[in-house]
């Protein structure tokens, strides 16, 4: 019997030079293949792709003009009612400036005043730092009132006697507001009156020696509050020449007729019988109405003229390059809406329609004042760790959320309205984050989107990508554009659920 010569074997014949493993190789490996093969690729990923809810559920408005004018009836709310603090370590100051917030103050901040800018910054040295822990009171009801309070960090729950016996949640205050501004008429007024509302900001009437707190403010989370005692701003007053005359024209001059809304009103008479002389009237409008610019984001996107010519296949390179551009302009376009100060709707939902939770993380509680606060609410938007919260505070109570499907997908819902994630809306170092509700359309005075469509060279609705050329380093050039803005029709359409705990 023949033996196999050197480098064969009995089976199969001649044998390959050793593997990795010390033993001759029977076949061609896979890493000789693949220079005779080629492979099968993906297009470039990028994880920065969100589902841009906003984007795709706003209903979008054609501006051809560039600017957007939102014409409403005439209302007389001044400024966001909101005081700005600042602080030096532990030690906190109201701006004098922002003083003008309270409806007494309004327009003292304006230079045209005599002496009203040095005004607020008397009344503004003179507040005092207080401190309260959770529970705490900070003006119980009955008692005198004591002077002005404004929360510069915290939230305060203010209480008043229930129509059955107990105490009834009138609405949580957080950091900016204030009660008890009616405090600064009690030095000019002839009398004592009643406190009663006078504004978003807080407890508002006419103040002074016998005047009672009408409701208790209580502290619901650690708070810092500064008080200008009733002493002091007596003593002002009596010092100031300015400040009287100010507030005693405030005090002497009648709110003008108005809605509910704080709009003008319109004169109806109705259930009459007769001929009595019916009310004439009219609608007045704003006589400076709000516009709206159209935003925008841009970018010069370049590639190298060898990649496009001869790395060009099977995947354009400029085609890709083109669209992983176009999500992050999306993505910068869909962060503006929510963000922008000018028009983000974080930054424009109205100081009415900006509510607290009642203890730290959202509740349904919370979610159902939030519904109640407007007419056709069409979704939620909260950053999904904000609907994690949300849905863990569900399963404490027992209830279990509803799902609605849009676009052939199941999505968590509160009362029919779904919650949609955006993951542009912030979460603070502390922990808390906000929740939008929206209703949207002009036919509904909704929130609406803006962008002008029609460019040259667009690609999508209201984004173009143009070529500018290639210069002297071989460089292809493309400008990547889209216009954008949004605009709140009328105050109600959105609503904000403020400070609300994401963490536990």
């Amino acid at each position: 019997m023949t033996e196999p010569t050197t480098g064969q074997t009995a089976e199969n014949g001649p044998a390959g030079p050793a593997g990795p493993t010390g033993r001759p190789r029977l076949a061609l490996g896979t890493g000789a293949a693949r220079n005779l093969a080629t492979t099968t690729k993906s297009v470039p990923q990028m994880q920065g792709i969100t589902p841009r809810w906003l984007l795709r559920l706003l209903p979008w408005v054609q501006v051809d003009a560039g600017t957007y004018r939102v014409n409403r009836r005439l209302t007389y709310q001044v400024g966001d009612g909101i005081v700005s603090f600042v602080n030096d370590g532990a030690d906190v100051r109201v701006v004098p400036p922002e003083l003008a917030e309270l409806p007494p103050l309004r327009g003292l901040a304006d230079p045209a005043v005599v002496e009203g800018p040095a005004v607020l910054e008397g009344l503004a040295a003179r507040f005092e730092q207080r401190e309260y822990a959770p529970g705490e009171t900070i003006a119980a009801a009955g008692r005198p009132v004591d002077g002005v309070h404004l929360i510069a960090h915290g939230k305060v729950e203010e209480t008043g006697p229930g129509r059955y016996g107990g105490e009834a949640r009138v609405r949580i205050l957080a950091g900016g507001r204030f009660f008890g501004e009616g405090a600064l008429l009690g030095a000019v007024a002839g009398e004592g009156g009643e406190s009663g509302e006078s504004g978003e900001g807080g407890e508002g009437g006419e103040g002074g020696e016998g005047v009672e707190w009408p409701h208790t403010f209580r502290a619901l989370t650690p708070s810092i509050v500064l008080t200008l005692p009733l002493a002091a701003i007596e003593e002002l007053t009596e010092r100031s020449g300015a400040l009287r005359a100010h507030l005693e024209e405030y005090r002497d001059t009648p709110p003008p007729p108005q809605t509910r809304h704080g709009e003008a009103a319109i004169e109806v008479a109705s259930g009459h019988d007769g001929e009595p002389v019916l009310p004439a009237t009219f609608a007045d409008y704003e006589t400076s109405p709000r516009e709206y610019e159209l935003s925008l984001a841009q970018t010069m996107l370049r590639v190298h003229a060898r990649v496009a010519d001869i790395y060009n296949g099977p995947m354009d390179q400029v085609e890709q390059q083109l669209r992983l551009t176009v999500e992050e302009l999306r993505e910068r376009q869909e962060h503006e809406l929510v963000n922008n100060r000018d028009f983000g709707l974080l930054h424009n939902a109205d100081l009415r329609q900006r509510l607290q939770t009642s203890g730290g993380p959202p509740t349904p509680a919370d979610m159902d004042e939030l519904l109640s606060r407007r007419r056709k609410s069409r979704f939620f938007l909260a950053h999904p760790k904000t609907i994690a919260a949300f849905g863990r505070e569900c399963t404490r109570r027992g209830v279990y959320p509803s799902c609605v499907e849009v676009e052939g997908r199941r999505v968590q819902a509160w009362r029919g309205v779904p919650i949609y994630p955006c993951d542009k809306i912030p979460i603070t170092p502390a922990g808390t984050s906000s929740i939008l509700v929206l209703r949207t359309g002009e036919d509904d005075q909704g929130v609406i989107g803006l962008r002008r469509t029609g460019l040259p060279d667009e690609v999508e609705p209201g984004l173009s990508v143009r070529f500018t050329g290639v210069d002297d380093r071989a460089l292809l050039t493309y400008l990547v554009s889209t216009y954008y803005s949004a605009a709140v029709l009328v105050p109600d359409a959105l609503g904000v659920l403020e400070n609300v705990e994401i963490a536990r």
